[in-house]
């Protein structure tokens, strides 16, 4: 399958820059599969399409303060992204700096330091910081940057776009980059999902700076995706099963959610394994045969990217590619801060 199948043309002006306020105002487009019929409508109109019998699975992973700023001993500029943490304080992340080699010291504010130790890949390093882990990740919240994705041109307010680059609901520490499909949700929508009697799930799936990386061959199936790590306790595990073999809905909250639940379940209906906790790096594109997901709230994604082959695998390349047209004829908003789509 070439890779020129999932490019599409779309002006700077909309690529949103900003979050809509309030965040569940934001635009959503509604597809259904079956009837093959189009809604537009308002994200805070959600639980219109929702029914009891439907299950919201949502990646309750929060952003970290991952980009930090420093120098090496001898003064010259340093920047560094951090990707996975590995025990005793290591951590690969992407490098930024003249002549890097093993042994290198960088200096950060709040007197954190790291060590070069080795290089792991073309970008990447193994890098060893001094201090606590609980310190460390005290200090990275004073001192680190939100690791903004590349559309996003203004770098301004940060400390602002740290509260808005999260989810309502976020709780466990450990992506680069949030679940955007997440950012829609305010609390008073939460509310109302609640009353209406639809059922709500949260797995993890610690999102990395790979999910905005462009797939890089000419030939999709050989593109290597990058991994992330996921897991879910027993008990959400036990009523997912339960749910969809009593027939109901699920709808997974972003891309994350369904590469996340399409791990988890690959057997299906065979059980999962207990206490589900690994790396995924599944790669789901145009042919690839959905096990578990039967919905997905989404975003509008980059051209040739693997979320954009992940949408059009659950509702057609074609298809996919006609939203978007209509999306942005109509004037909809791209990417991390803009609108959603409801594929059902």
């Amino acid at each position: 399958m070439k890779l020129s199948l999932f490019d599409y043309a779309l002006l700077k002006s909309s690529i949103a820059q900003t979050p809509t306020k309030p965040r569940d105002h934001s635009r959503l487009m509604i597809f259904d599969k079956k009837s093959n019929k189009i809604i537009h409508d308002k994200f805070f109109h959600l639980t219109k399409y929702l029914t009891p019998n439907d299950v919201l699975v949502f990646n309750n992973s929060k952003v970290f303060p991952a980009r930090l700023l420093g120098q090496k001993e001898s003064g010259g500029k340093a920047e560094i992204l951090l990707l996975r943490k590995f025990e005793d304080n290591n951590w690969e992340s992407l490098l930024k700096c003249r002549n890097p080699k093993s042994g290198l010291k960088l200096r950060f504010k709040r007197e954190l330091e790291a060590m070069l130790i080795r290089k792991l890949s073309a970008k990447t390093w193994l890098l060893r910081f001094n201090g606590k882990q609980l310190s460390f990740y005290s200090i990275l919240d004073k001192i680190g940057l939100v690791p903004l994705p590349p559309y996003i041109l203004s770098r301004e307010k940060q400390i602002k776009l740290k509260r808005q680059y999260q989810s309502v609901f976020a709780k466990f520490t450990g992506s680069s980059a949030a679940p955007t499909a997440s950012l829609h949700f305010t609390k008073r929508l939460i509310k109302q999902i609640q009353k209406s009697g639809c059922q709500k799930e949260f797995i993890t799936l610690h999102v990395g700076l790979g999910t905005f990386e462009p797939v890089n061959t000419e030939v999709v199936e050989n593109f290597k995706i990058h991994e992330e790590w996921l897991s879910a306790d027993n008990e959400t595990i036990r009523r997912l099963l339960k749910a969809k073999k009593s027939g109901k809905r699920i709808i997974a909250v972003g891309t994350t959610s369904v590469r996340a639940l399409e791990t988890i379940f690959s057997g299906y209906p065979r059980k999962p394994e207990k206490l589900f906790s690994k790396f995924t790096n599944i790669f789901i594109y145009p042919g690839y045969k959905f096990k578990f997901v039967d919905a997905l709230i989404t975003n509008f994604h980059l051209p040739k990217s693997s979320l954009l082959m992940l949408v059009s695998a659950f509702a057609g390349r074609m298809k996919i590619l006609e939203l978007y047209r209509q999306a942005i004829s109509r004037k909809y908003r791209f990417y991390s801060f803009g609108d959603a789509m409801f594929v059902k």
